[in-house]
């Protein structure tokens, strides 16, 4: 019992040590990394849709397998890829937001469910809704 403890401690600290390098540790397995794990869309006008496109890579050494896509809400929609992404590979999940009855600061989150070693992912879309302008009754026509 005392050999398992000390291996683990010393597993531990080559892990500690190694990550002080300011390089992630990627256990082995499948890993997902975005390159932008957040977007903002700014100002928008309500009942706009807007969409972005998250980009990732398989950076682990085994095939990567998204699950499910979870948003916070049903304006939110999303799409990802249904087949294994395999090491190295990239691939996308696009995001759709529809403001419509909406105002106001809009952070939504969304949750990738997949057999990476970092399950799960989350990333998000950020945005301020705001009314849209309206024309006083007996102008602009």
């Amino acid at each position: 019992m005392k050999k398992i403890f000390l291996a683990l401690t010393l597993a531990l600290g080559l892990t500690y040590a190694q990550a002080q390098d300011g390089q992630e540790i990627i256990p082995p397995g499948p890993h997902i990394n975005f390159v932008n794990s957040s977007y903002d869309f700014g100002d928008i006008t309500q009942g706009d849709k807007v969409a972005y496109t998250f980009e990732f890579t398989n950076d682990g050494d085994a095939p990567l397998v998204i699950s499910n896509v979870r948003t916070t809400c049903g304006c939110t929609a999303s799409n990802w890829p249904r087949e294994a992404i395999a090491p190295g590979e990239s691939s996308k999940i696009d995001v759709t937001f529809n403001s419509r009855g909406k105002i106001g600061h809009q952070n939504k989150v969304i949750t990738i469910m997949s057999n990476a070693s970092n399950n799960p992912e989350r990333v998000k879309i950020v945005t301020n809704v705001l009314l849209p302008e309206t024309t006083p009754e007996g102008e602009g026509s």
